[in-house]
C-alpha cells in the first residue's frame, strides 16, 4: 500500500468483463473483503430480504453500509482504502491480497499468518480429505 493509501491490484483480478467496479468493506474481521458488483448484486438483494426480519436486522443492515465504499481502480489499476479501513483492518505498508473464490481479501501481513496460517491446522488432513 502506498502513502496515500492505494492498493494495486494484480490484473487476474480485474480480468471480469464489466468489472471495474468493486464493494470494499470489513464484514469479518480482521481484514477487508473486496467484492465484485456483480457479486456485490448477489448480496444486496439477501441484504434486503435479511432487513425485513426486524428493526436489529435493518441496525445490522444500516451499520454494514455506513462502513462501505464502492471503488474503481484507477489507469493503473490501483483502489483507494479509506483511512477507516486501513485502521479497521491494521493495514499499513504490506498487504496481503487474497483471491478466493468469489472476492479479494485484503490481509496485514502479521495479521494473516497468526489468524490464517496459524489455524488452519494440518493442511495434509485437509488436502487428502479434498484432493485424495
Amino acid at each position: 500500500m502506498d502513502e496515500k493509501g492505494r492498493v494495486s491490484l494484480p490484473s487476474a483480478f480485474r480480468r471480469g468483463e464489466g468489472e471495474d467496479r468493486f464493494v470494499l468493506l470489513q464484514w469479518e474481521k480482521p481484514y477487508l473483503a473486496l467484492f465484485p458488483e456483480a457479486k456485490w448484486e448477489e448480496i444486496e438483494a439477501r441484504l434486503a430480504d435479511y432487513k425485513k426480519t426486524g428493526p436489529q436486522a435493518m441496525n445490522q443492515v444500516r451499520v454494514l453500509y455506513a462502513n462501505l465504499v464502492e471503488v474503481t481502480p484507477d489507469k493503473q489499476g490501483r483502489i483507494l482504502i479509506p483511512a477507516g479501513l486501513q485502521q479497521a483492518a491494521a493495514l499499513s505498508g504490506s498487504v496481503i491480497l487474497l483471491g478466493t473464490n468469489d472476492r479479494v481479501e485484503l490481509w496485514d501481513p502479521a495479521t494473516y499468518e497468526r489468524v490464517v496460517q496459524g489455524g488452519a491446522g494440518d493442511f495434509e488432513q485437509f488436502a487428502y480429505k479434498l484432493f485424495g
